[in-house]
């Protein structure tokens, strides 16, 4: 069996016809309702680690990160996807314009592939260094003047260097029509390979919201141009501080997001026009996933800041068609979580999952084999609050703010847990052991504040209540304290850190 894994960063899956879209936006996704009438879609998926490289380190080594370290690389101890499909006697590729992968502390993900393609400039990638005074409206959109310090203003003006050259009435400039074309280019090129396994991480429909005509019109009746609209808003509070924005803003911001969605979608149907042309859906597997969402006004908050893992964040969209699925476009209420992508790709490609790994494979599901998958689904940031789900409720629990979280790393010695992409000042205080359950790899261990996000447990009955306005852990006390429980029991199922749950404010350790 043949392998597509596809990964669309930030897709939201409210903003999907298949998900009902329940927004204000009529948001046009053919080739994603075309792809769904073929997969199984699954109506209660939840992220893991959080947010871009946790989540891929979930994707492609099937570890739960958050609990035991921050953003960073594979580790040497970890089986990458990539390598056990070749193991496994396929032919591995990647293609993807998330330049993350390259940036300092993320190292590992590419290296295994038999090949890779990096399509280059899209967000703060450090590509280009002209034009050395970049279009003084894009700036303007791009919020480059409303950051703090000049990193954060040369990241966003890094952008606009990128696509400077960009004709705004040309969309094969933009990322999407780059990637999703590539990797129907590959299929063609490579469809004689008796096995192979395909991975494409499209960034988009990440921000900067800066899209070309005919999508940047086709959700709002603004003009896309207008410096005072916003096309890379501030994380953060809408109603305060440099990431505040006017109702006005806010609607055009959605609209962009909206209009990425199917400037996204087009070009994802390249692949399964591919697909068709080259006749391959009867030996490959293909699966559609997200790593999160994106807050766009949605509880007062814009981005992924440091705010509540609402299910805005958290609740995502996956779809996948595999050749044995009895229900082609039928759907189940089976919760899963993002590390299942690992242990299903193996699955699909005949490769051995490794013991260690936190992936359960979703492969009886999708031959409808059963119906049950999971009791819980953990999700959140390293070293913050934790979000625990059963499919019907998800509860809230709050870290204490500056309680120490222990970060675990063969290689992130000189990294500050809470800025990624730039290297730190060695942790002289950290101790070397054999810390982690899953390995017995000796790691380095050392200690940072955490970040709490909330201040008291949130309670919600999601099946009742989808878009969480109505916290009910006061009045459903017992509920609460069963979903506490159950937090509980999945830190010790995994072999959490002790200091977890001292962090955490829980009993169990």
């Amino acid at each position: 069996m043949n392998v597509v894994f596809i990964s669309i960063d930030s897709l939201r899956r409210d903003f999907l016809k298949v998900y009902g879209q329940p927004i204000e936006i009529d948001v046009q996704t053919p080739n994603f309702d075309r792809f769904a009438e073929r997969a199984l879609i699954f109506d209660t998926h939840y992220a893991g680690s959080l947010p871009c490289m946790p989540a891929r380190r979930e994707f492609f080594s099937g570890i739960q990160e958050f609990l035991w370290r921050p953003w960073g690389p594979m580790e040497p101890f970890d089986t990458p996807l990539a390598r056990a499909a070749r193991g496994a006697g396929a032919v591995t590729q990647l293609v993807t314009d998330h330049y993350h992968y390259f940036q300092h502390g993320s190292h590992g993900y590419y290296e295994d592939y038999n090949g890779f393609e990096f399509i280059r400039g899209h967000e703060s990638d450090a590509w280009q260094t002209v034009p050395r005074d970049p279009n003084p409206s894009l700036l303007r959109q791009l919020r480059a003047d409303d950051t703090e310090g000049v990193a954060d203003y040369m990241s966003r003006a890094a952008y606009a260097r990128n696509v400077a050259s960009f004709c705004i009435d040309d969309e094969t400039d933009f990322f999407p029509a780059k990637v999703f074309s590539r990797a129907a280019n590959w299929l063609q090129d490579n469809q004689a390979h008796p096995k192979w396994f395909l991975a494409v991480d499209s960034f988009d429909v990440h921000e900067p919201f800066h899209c070309p005509e005919p999508y940047a019109s086709m959700y709002t009746d603004e003009d896309p141009r207008d410096p005072d609209l916003v096309v890379w808003p501030v994380y953060g509070r809408t109603d305060e501080g440099k990431s505040r924005l006017t109702p006005r803003q806010i609607a055009f911001v959605r609209s962009q997001f909206a209009a990425k969605i199917t400037m996204v979608d087009r070009w994802f149907g390249e692949v399964l026009n591919a697909l068709d042309r080259l006749d391959l859906w009867q030996s490959t597997m293909v699966a559609v996933t997200t790593d999160h969402g994106h807050y766009l006004g949605e509880h007062g908050w814009m981005g992924k800041p440091n705010a509540p893992f609402y299910n805005v964040l958290a609740h995502n969209p996956l779809l996948i068609w595999h050749p044995d699925n009895p229900r082609p476009g039928g759907r189940t209420a089976a919760l899963t979580s993002a590390v299942d992508i690992y242990a299903t790709a193996l699955d699909a490609l005949d490769a051995p999952v490794p013991a260690q790994v936190h992936s359960r494979s979703l492969m009886p599901l999708l031959r409808g084999e059963r119906e049950h998958h999971r009791d819980w689904a953990l999700y959140g940031y390293w070293g913050s609050s934790i979000n625990v789900t059963d499919g019907r409720h998800t509860y809230f629990q709050p870290c204490q703010a500056d309680a120490p979280a222990n970060a675990h790393s063969t290689m992130m010695i000189m990294m500050d847990p809470w800025d990624w992409f730039r290297p730190a000042e060695p942790h002289l205080t950290a101790e070397a052991g054999r810390f982690l359950p899953y390995t017995d790899t000796p790691v380095w261990r050392y200690s940072s504040p955490s970040q709490s996000r909330h201040d008291a447990p949130m309670l919600f009955d999601v099946r009742d209540d989808a878009s969480q306005t109505h916290d009910i852990a006061t009045e459903q006390a017992g509920t609460a304290a069963d979903m506490r429980d159950l937090l509980v029991a999945a830190l010790r199922q995994l072999g959490a850190p002790e200091e977890q749950y001292r962090r955490l404010s829980l009993d169990g350790a």
